[in-house]
C-alpha cells in the first residue's frame, strides 16, 4: 500500500479502546448471594415514583465474585410493557467486562406472575448468554409488594 492510501485509510477508521474504571473500590461493592438480596438492592435503587406507574427494564451487572458492578437502565415503556433489546443488555455487560447478569423489570399492576412475553424473553436471553459464556443468573419481576424470581421458580 502506498503512503498516500495508508494516510487516507488511517484517517477514516477510528481506533477503539476498551476500558472500564469503576469509581468504587472492589471491596465496597455489594455481593449478591440470593434473589432476596438482589431484590432488596433493586428495589432500593428504583425510582419509587415510577414503580407503579410505568414498566422499566434494567440489568444488574456482576463480576466473577457476584459483586455488583452496576445497574443499567435498558428501556422504559408504558403501563403494560417495555421493549428489552438483547443487544443493549449484552453491550452493557461486555463494556463493563461483566461475568454474569441479573435481568429485572417491574410490573406496575403489582402482579408478580411473569407474562408469556416475559418467559419468552428470558428464554431467549438465557440462550444468548450461554453462547457468550455470560450467564443470566436470574430474571426478577419487581412490584411494590414483592418479587418473582425465575431462578427460584425453576424458570431458567
Amino acid at each position: 500500500m502506498d503512503t498516500k492510501n495508508k494516510d487516507i485509510v488511517s484517517n477514516q477508521v477510528a481506533e477503539i479502546t476498551l476500558s472500564y474504571q469503576p469509581k468504587i473500590k472492589l471491596s465496597d461493592l455489594p455481593k449478591i448471594t440470593s434473589s432476596k438480596e438482589a431484590y432488596e438492592l433493586l428495589i432500593g435503587n428504583w425510582d419509587q415514583s415510577k414503580l407503579q406507574f410505568i414498566e422499566q427494564f434494567k440489568v444488574m451487572l456482576l463480576n466473577r465474585a457476584n459483586k455488583v458492578l452496576g445497574i443499567v437502565d435498558i428501556s422504559t415503556g408504558g403501563i403494560s410493557g417495555t421493549v428489552a433489546d438483547p443487544k443493549l443488555i449484552f453491550a452493557s455487560a461486555l463494556k463493563t467486562n461483566s461475568s454474569a447478569i441479573i435481568l429485572r423489570h417491574n410490573h406496575p399492576s403489582g402482579n408478580r406472575i411473569p407474562s408469556h412475553a416475559d418467559s419468552k424473553l428470558t428464554e431467549r436471553v438465557v440462550k444468548l448468554g450461554k453462547l457468550m459464556e455470560l450467564p443470566i443468573l436470574d430474571h426478577i419481576i419487581v412490584t411494590s409488594e414483592g418479587y418473582y424470581s425465575f431462578a427460584d421458580e425453576g424458570g431458567l
